[in-house]
């Protein structure tokens, strides 16, 4: 079918696509996935923002927001990967700001959930040997650390929490007497987001008849885990018990070390609910164990029924350095090309597309036949069984990916 596409008529489009490219060696693989696999065969119809930390810098970061007000307009968005600025990056991209993710600030105006799966190749078997299914990670998008407060103590002193209500009452709370330098931080949620993200993990995992696990340390954080824990139970119970019980699939709650531990002696198959720190740790751990960082899907998922679809894993930037000077690597593309096919086959579902939707199915499954035929990146080589005669640089690997998409 792409072979024939290629040769005639293209694939129209008739809504865009939220495009946002993004840093460093995804950026460069990002342009390469599409001229070689995408607009041979697509009439692609996009609306682009560029998200490089230059740009964002110069734009004083509006360029983030308006990219995430797009999202919510045309309902699908893909992203590439981007740097989050730091102190080293800062010197190193001559910045005037230090600006926040890209990703928090994104998940914080669509108010949505990140939903993590790992891309299974045949030929690669997981480290834990348990596993024969995926492990989905559902995380939370919005506050804790990652829109935290935080603050550098010179000296001895107190530290207090303090709320002042909007009808002047005033809850104090003591946090610490320092008794020296040190440093301190606030996190904070909301119910409505909690709630939200409870909701669309039951949806979830009802749509995808997945069992749901969800893990706090409510014991030791009794007010703040214990919400979370209080809105997932009582919005389960209220709205999705009967359903579950119907479908044939069951709620879990423990504490996250204790799930930490079932996780890896399970046999997977089920959608793993996290906080937002815990899921982007346990996101990567549950992508490196399939098999590669660069082996996992994600997907931000807006109550209003927006998509955002990117690649889990960050810029590749030791990998950038090297290309810079000149060398070729061995930079694994899979999860950016399924950052695309997802995009489009979301696209093409709300627009009832069939040709897009196939082609998306079509790229995906040439993709993960091109690696099981032998023919991979350095990072899935050494994991492979067999082991391939030859490891592919990243334009080798989309080269062969073209011309399998091309011959089927």
């Amino acid at each position: 079918m792409a072979g024939n596409t290629a040769t005639n008529k293209k694939i129209t489009m008739t809504n865009p696509i939220v495009e946002i490219d993004g840093d460093e060696m995804t950026r460069v693989l990002w342009a390469l996935v599409k001229e070689k696999l995408i607009l041979p065969y697509v009439d692609l119809k996009t609306e682009y923002y560029d998200l490089g930390l230059e740009n964002r810098d110069a734009t004083d970061d509006q360029v983030t927001h308006d990219a995430a007000k797009a999202i919510l307009k045309h309902k699908v968005g893909v992203k590439c990967a981007t740097i989050t600025s730091n102190n080293a990056r800062k010197i190193e991209y001559n910045l005037k700001h230090l600006h926040p993710s890209p990703n928090a600030t994104i998940r914080a105006i669509l108010d949505g959930t990140v939903f993590r799966k790992p891309i299974i190749v045949k030929s690669i078997q997981p480290t834990v040997s348990t596993w024969k299914k995926p492990i989905v990670i559902a995380r939370h998008a919005y506050g804790d650390v990652y829109k935290n407060a935080e603050l550098a103590i010179p000296g001895p002193g107190t530290v207090e929490l303090v709320y002042k209500g909007t009808d002047g009452t005033e809850q104090k709370i003591l946090v610490s007497e320092m008794k020296g330098p040190g440093v301190v931080q606030g996190m904070h949620n909301l119910d409505d987001s909690i709630a939200s993200f409870a909701r669309a993990c039951f949806l979830y995992a009802l749509d995808e008849k997945l069992d749901l696990w969800f893990a706090t340390k409510d014991t030791i954080s009794k007010i703040y885990d214990g919400r979370f824990k209080e809105l997932f139970q009582h919005i389960y119970d209220r709205e999705f018990k009967a359903a579950f019980e119907n479908a044939g699939i069951h709620y879990f709650y423990t504490l996250i070390d204790d799930a930490v531990a079932r996780v890896v002696k399970s046999e997977g198959g089920f959608l793993w609910a996290c906080k937002n720190y815990d899921g982007d740790v346990m996101s990567d751990m549950i992508a490196s164990a399939s098999g590669s960082l660069a082996m996992m899907t994600s997907v931000l998922v807006s109550p209003n029924g927006a998509f955002e679809y990117e690649a889990a894993h960050g810029t590749v930037q030791q990998h950038y350095y090297r290309w810079k000077r000149g060398e070729k690597t061995s930079t694994n593309p899979v999860a950016l090309i399924f950052a695309w096919t997802g995009a489009l086959a979301k696209r093409a579902d709300l627009d009832n597309n069939g040709a897009l939707q196939a082609f998306a199915k079509q790229l995906e499954a040439a993709t993960l036949n091109t690696i099981e035929s032998g023919e991979m990146t350095g990072d899935l080589a050494r994991l492979a069984n067999p082991t391939p005669q030859k490891t592919l640089d990243s334009w080798e690997f989309i080269e062969a990916i073209a011309k399998r998409l091309e011959r089927d």
